[in-house]
């Protein structure tokens, strides 16, 4: 995208992952949709130039475990940005909105607290079928989030 503005700085977004570190924290649950959402955020790193020796992958019960993993991974000062990927189905209780509404929450927190990028790709949905609709997308769309956070704050 060009410059809008003569007088007026803009900072372009960068896809850009050489050099970068990342990790992924992934839950157990709900396996077989956290490995498309994995198999398609770690193809798009390394089409973004991300190392496969760069990415460290974190494995967790589920979703309300994730802040806790990224909040360890995130003052280690080993990864230039995280990424987030599970699945959360709604069932039968309202169990399904607690464990959505705190797991965000906590991601963000960690994000806030921490100035850690972490891209969200944890998926609630109320069904198998439309997670598994999204998972490649969202996989493919965390990766690239993941990687222009980390361009940005390093510009920043």
């Amino acid at each position: 995208m060009g410059k809008r503005y003569d007088n007026i700085d803009e900072i372009e977004a960068s896809l850009d992952g050489t050099g970068l570190k990342i990790g992924i924290a992934i839950t157990r649950w709900n396996k077989d949709i956290v490995d498309g959402l994995l198999s398609a955020a770690a193809k798009a790193l390394v089409k973004a130039g991300v190392n496969e020796k760069d990415i460290v992958i974190v494995t967790v019960p589920g979703a309300l475990e994730l802040p806790l993993a990224l909040r360890k991974m995130a003052v280690s000062g080993k990864y230039d940005a995280l990424i987030a990927l599970g699945a959360v189905i709604r069932g039968d209780t309202y169990h399904f909105e607690i464990v959505s509404n705190e797991m965000a929450a906590g991601i963000t927190r960690v994000q806030l607290d921490t100035g850690m990028p972490i891209g969200n790709a944890v998926l609630t949905t109320e069904n198998d079928h439309q997670a598994t609709a999204r998972m490649t997308e969202k996989g493919r769309d965390v990766a690239h989030c993941a990687i222009e956070m980390a361009r940005l704050l390093k510009t920043l």
